[in-house]
């Protein structure tokens, strides 16, 4: 049996410990409002912008658009959202083992897709495994502005505009409670037909219908990569609150245990010493 001073020492490192993932569990917490905000205040603009496109794609019949246009594929590109840091319970995981199993399925040599990875743990994850990673940004804010990304996303349209890929899919968490996320996999391009129901007004356009469709359509599956990673930023701060207040309940678990064999040995060690003092009294009479 572990002595008395090994038991109040791993006593105090766990009490340690659970300040710690308490003082986590809070900050994400705190988070969590912020992105939960964020990604539903990003929902009206999408809104919008898919009622503008769809009411110029299935208005018009000579309005095209290459985006709008399905083309053989002989290369697919993967967008995968992960975050920066561990520590998040099965966020990252599941995700990665997602698309790890797409992949493996669908393609049988690197060649036949690319990787387009937000998030550290997915970079190394992919890279470990000798997979065919194109782009990658770390280091992204826990409240990302549109400007954080602007650079990869607009790398990411132009990958298909200039027919390096043929299709491109997205994976992420979807939030769709404080303890409830859902790995969502989305076609991002090419868009196809876009949602009628949506097309609700009717617009004039200025010079014509197609060369709107030149400047919103990459507009539109940029933001579409936004709001993906907002939404997949509201359940890493969910995911890691959940996780680090199991972590904490855990450690409270730990502790009493761990404080009532401290007491038992304690009590043992007691009654020990005082056999010892009867024995050796009754020793001398």
């Amino acid at each position: 049996m572990a002595s008395l001073r090994d038991i109040d020492a791993r006593i105090k490192s766990t009490k340690k410990t659970s300040q710690i993932t308490k003082a986590m569990q809070m900050v994400s917490a705190s988070k969590l409002n912020r992105a939960e905000t964020n990604a539903k205040a990003f929902v009206p603009y999408m809104e919008k912008i898919q009622e503008v496109v769809s009411s110029i794609a299935n208005g018009s019949k000579d309005a095209s658009h290459p985006m709008l246009v399905s083309r053989p594929v002989k290369r697919t590109g993967y967008v995968v959202i992960t975050s920066d840091r561990g520590l998040a319970g099965p966020y990252n995981s599941s995700v990665l083992r997602k698309v790890y199993q797409t992949i493996s399925e669908r393609h049988k040599s690197p060649d036949e897709y690319g990787i387009i990875v937000l998030g550290r743990m997915g970079s190394e994850f992919f890279r470990m495994r000798g997979m065919n990673v194109i782009q990658e940004l770390t280091g992204i804010s826990d409240q990302p502005t549109f400007d954080d990304i602007k650079g990869i996303t607009s790398s990411t349209v132009k990958l298909f505009a200039d027919e390096t890929v043929d299709e491109i899919y997205m994976y992420y968490n979807h939030f769709i409670s404080a303890i409830s996320q859902e790995v969502t996999e989305k076609k991002l391009l090419p868009l196809g037909s876009v949602d009628s129901d949506k097309a609700s007004t009717l617009y004039e356009f200025e010079p014509n219908q197609e060369e709107i469709l030149k400047v919103l359509l990459p507009q539109y599956a940029e933001s579409l990569m936004y709001g993906a990673l907002l939404d997949g930023k509201a359940s890493e701060h969910a995911s890691r609150m959940t996780a680090m207040k199991s972590a904490t309940d855990n450690a409270s678990e730990l502790i009493g245990s761990l404080t009532l064999t401290y007491n038992r040995a304690r009590q043992a060690a007691i009654t020990q010493e005082i056999t010892e003092i009867v024995g050796g009294a009754a020793a001398l009479e």
